[in-house]
């Protein structure tokens, strides 16, 4: 389902395919005067939140607390998290979460995997191990030895764990002690809705909110417009940025997943970090990249990494008979002659920015 980029904290996955453009045009230097961008790290990437807020009253202390807190919920790289001592525990523990972000990730996952047939499948942890995208692999696995990981992947509920939410704690069992949870294709999109709520309830606006590529925006830019975001071309090796097309959107939110940068390569056949949790091997498809505009980031980031199993034909018509999701994509793959090819679902043009 999902794989493993560089990280200091956490093991969420993300294609870095998006940034943020400005509209085009002169403009007089108080356009601009009550934006302010904050950057810093987290999650093992970084992040960028650019706010209209005369009064700067959202600092980089402010954000990085809030990362803080979110990482005692859903870090794999904090001993103490919510998730790190379900995973840890062998055949079950009992925790408190008083923030709630472990269970809003666990539902929406629970949501998109139903939704998905599966595609989307968080419980794919043991195989992202396996398949080396944690640690280093002396080779790749063998049929005998995905079949053997298998049996310990599914998210389904009351087959291999059960979870119970009263109040602030959670009761969570697993059947075996292999169950692992990775909900590194979903979490990163959550943390950029957290600081979205956080903005918006101190009365903010207009902003921009980018963590590790996934982001999503709110009211005007700088300019006055929708915000500009380019997603970048799926080519390998580039030296430098290439924009494959530009986006025009507002109150939205934006992710991307693909393979063409996460791979790794042994005994010269590449092995691609987007794992099919019902084979347990990479995905061979053609397609590229799955860029998803949806509400909230959270949605768009699990669909992505889903749509990234489904491959291109599956993608487009889960989209379009589920129109009650509010989801369109953007799809990027490789025709027979290894050119880069476009297809989009019907109502994703409508984010193309026409300059």
């Amino acid at each position: 389902m999902c794989g493993i980029k560089k990280r200091k904290v956490l093991i969420w996955s993300v294609i870095f395919n998006l940034f943020l453009l400005t509209s085009c045009g002169d403009h007089s230097p108080q356009d601009n005067k009550t934006f302010y961008d904050v950057h810093g790290e987290t999650q093992g990437t970084t992040y960028t939140v650019i706010i209209d807020d005369e009064s700067k009253s959202i600092t980089k202390n402010s954000l990085d607390s809030l990362f803080h807190v979110f990482d005692f919920s859903l870090s794999t790289y904090v001993q103490e998290s919510v998730i790190t001592q379900m995973n840890n525990s062998t055949h079950g523990v009992r925790l408190i979460d008083k923030t709630g972000f472990f269970k809003r990730c666990y539902l929406e996952s629970q949501r998109v995997y139903s939704l998905t047939e599966g595609d989307f499948d968080p419980a794919v942890f043991p195989l992202v191990k396996g398949w080396g995208f944690m640690t280093k692999v002396d080779s790749p696995l063998t049929q005998s030895e995905v079949d053997s990981i298998l049996s310990f992947v599914s998210f389904k509920e009351d087959e291999l764990h059960s979870i119970q939410f009263v109040g602030d704690s959670i009761l969570f069992q697993k059947k075996y002690a292999e169950f692992k949870i990775d909900f590194n294709a979903i979490a990163q999109g959550l943390s950029v809705d957290v600081v979205d709520e956080f903005l918006a309830q101190k009365g903010l606006e207009n902003y921009y909110i980018e963590i590790g590529g996934e982001l999503l925006v709110r009211g005007k830019n700088k300019d006055g417009v929708d915000w500009r975001i380019g997603v970048d071309s799926p080519k390998e090796n580039l030296k430098t940025r290439e924009i494959e097309n530009v986006l025009s959107v507002s109150n939205l939110a934006i992710a991307t997943s693909g393979n063409y940068r996460k791979f790794y390569v042994k005994d010269g056949i590449k092995y691609a970090h987007t794992l099919n949790p019902k084979t347990g091997f990479p995905v061979q498809h053609s397609l590229l990249s799955a860029t998803v505009v949806s509400g909230d980031c959270q949605s768009a980031d699990a669909f992505a990494t889903a749509f990234m199993v489904m491959g291109k034909e599956k993608t487009l018509t889960f989209v379009k008979t589920h129109p009650e999701l509010n989801v369109e994509v953007y799809l990027l793959y490789a025709d027979d002659k290894g050119e880069i090819q476009r297809e989009m679902s019907d109502g994703f043009s409508n984010y193309i920015a026409i300059e």
